[in-house]
């Protein structure tokens, strides 16, 4: 696919992962698609920041997870520019869950967002590009939806449904539209690690060292550029520490 001018929505990309993704397309010549659900703040320091890269990127607010702001969005995105190239479905929700804690209200919020999010962003988008004959899906998933993390167990079954629709989706999408997952290992960790538990989870990777979000932003790259012969694929980035 040619990057540039063409025009890429990515989730969550007022912050960390999802901007550094969105900042390495535009620097392709990409025009980017801002989202944020509630960090308008994020999303106007992060807009300034892809302007200065590349193209002035069009901001579009709304919950991924109901499917009439995925429409809205759409709407927004094809008013102006008239297509939609491709899609990172970025955003999504992480925090701790331990077991005898887990509300029905949490665990909807994970199936609602990482899920059910992804999956309204891939049939709204994805029918657009049925309809052009071309476009680009990656979904950010994680290496918690093949090695559960009981501590975080609606997380772990949510990015896991994400692997499942990219498997179907490339299949029902096909040949027009390749759709492919990228499975993150220990990317920029979560603030609320401790720094003795950072340290113990980075003596598990072979490559002694967490991941950047321009590690996992490269990956996306190549799918972007590189992916004319890949779908349904699930793109590990995590040291080697799923290898054993």
């Amino acid at each position: 696919m040619e990057l540039s001018n063409g025009v890429i929505l990515v989730t969550g990309s007022g912050d960390r992962v999802g901007k550094a993704i969105a900042l390495a397309l535009a620097r392709k010549g990409a025009q980017i698609v801002i989202h944020y659900h509630t960090r308008r703040e994020k999303a106007r320091q992060a807009a300034e920041e892809i302007a200065a890269a590349g193209l002035p990127p069009l901001v579009v607010q709304g919950d991924v997870s109901r499917r009439e702001d995925w429409e809205r969005m759409s709407a927004e995105i094809l008013a102006k520019f008239g297509k939609i190239d491709g899609l990172v479905n970025n955003a999504a929700l992480f925090y701790r869950t331990p077991l005898g804690d887990i509300s029905e209200e949490q665990w909807d919020q994970f199936m609602n967002v990482n899920l059910k999010g992804v999956f309204w962003g891939c049939r709204t988008v994805g029918e657009q590009m049925l309809r052009q004959q071309q476009g680009r899906i990656v979904n950010i998933a994680d290496v918690a939806a093949r090695q559960v993390w009981t501590e975080y167990l609606p997380y772990s079954v949510s990015k896991a449904g994400v692997l499942a629709l990219t498997r179907g989706l490339a299949r029902k999408f096909a040949p027009h539209v390749t759709v492919n997952a990228i499975v993150p290992g220990m990317i920029m960790p979560a603030e609320s690690l401790g720094e003795e538990e950072r340290e113990a989870l980075i003596r598990k990777i072979p490559l002694q060292r967490s991941g950047s979000a321009n590690d996992l932003a490269n990956a996306v790259l190549y799918l972007f550029e590189g992916g004319d012969f890949i779908t349904g694929a699930e793109i590990t980035i995590d040291g080697g520490r799923t290898i054993g």
